[in-house]
């Protein structure tokens, strides 16, 4: 009895203790939080260039899935999404054309391997351009400009192919940065968004999501923004869409009013 009771009690301590290390639930449209990963076990790997802020993932299991939903990521880089989704209890298959963690499978997101309908929710962090070499792959999406209208129209494959996957009614988060290079601004994120509501998908929110990591938040940086009169990225946005549950026309509808009285 004795046994059962401190059973209990460590238990339940150490779920108090868990809960302790989960980030924190964002209510609001602005999301800040000071590290790459939490808790005792590392999601992703922070030395990754362009690694996914694992709090982001885990909020939007939160919302939008349960335990046992499959959660789909088209371009899992250092694996976060696999990572946080395993500890949460969330079924997840992860992509990439350039596997960084033992359990992401190779693939082109312009093609998944998946049956139409069947995922609960997927998340990516696409490239924004051509800023970051992800890989040697002459297939990757990051090596084309998003200056350059093949840029989106190859990331449009990769929406598509989300659609598809997609459960009706189920969400996907994308998240993109914009891009400023050589005195010239391309609002990467605007023309993404653009293209998830011409494929059809309906919005929830857009998200403004701070950048606390990434390579220019240095000193150096900072000083070459002010002195040549530029600004550095200071958010992503993560832009929340889901895929609508198919109305059924009324024409498909059999009547169901009784005509025989006007016989």
């Amino acid at each position: 009895m004795q046994n059962e009771i401190k059973n209990k009690k460590s238990f339940q301590l150490e779920m108090i203790e868990n809960e302790k290390e989960k980030p924190p639930f964002e209510t609001t449209t602005l999301w800040d939080y000071p590290k790459q990963s939490y808790g005792k076990t590392p999601k992703g790997n922070n030395k990754f260039q362009g690694v996914t802020p694992a709090f982001l993932i885990w909020n939007m299991l939160q919302r939008y899935t349960d335990v046992g939903d499959l959660v789909v990521d088209p371009m899992c880089g250092s694996g976060t999404t696999i990572d946080v989704c395993e500890e949460e209890g969330r079924n997840v298959i992860g992509f990439d054309i350039n596997p960084k963690h033992p359990k992401i499978i190779k693939n082109d997101s312009r093609n998944l391997p998946l049956e139409n309908d069947s995922a609960d929710m997927v998340f990516i962090d696409s490239p924004y351009g051509d800023n970051v070499n992800y890989s040697n792959d002459p297939a990757d999406i990051g090596k084309i400009s998003a200056e350059d209208s093949n840029f989106y129209n190859e990331l449009e494959k990769v929406a598509r192919e989300i659609y598809r996957i997609l459960k009706p009614g189920k969400v996907l988060g994308w998240l993109i940065g914009d891009q400023w290079v050589k005195r010239k601004f391309t609002p990467v994120g605007f023309k993404i968004y653009e293209m998830l509501i011409n494929i059809n998908f309906e919005p929830i929110d857009i998200i403004c999501v701070a950048r606390r990591n990434q390579s220019s938040n240095t000193r150096v940086w900072h000083y070459r923004a002010q002195k040549f009169n530029f600004y550095l990225r200071g958010f992503k946005y993560l832009i929340l869409v889901k895929k609508p549950i198919c109305k059924i026309e009324i024409s498909q509808v059999e009547s169901k009013i009784k005509w025989q009285r006007y016989k």
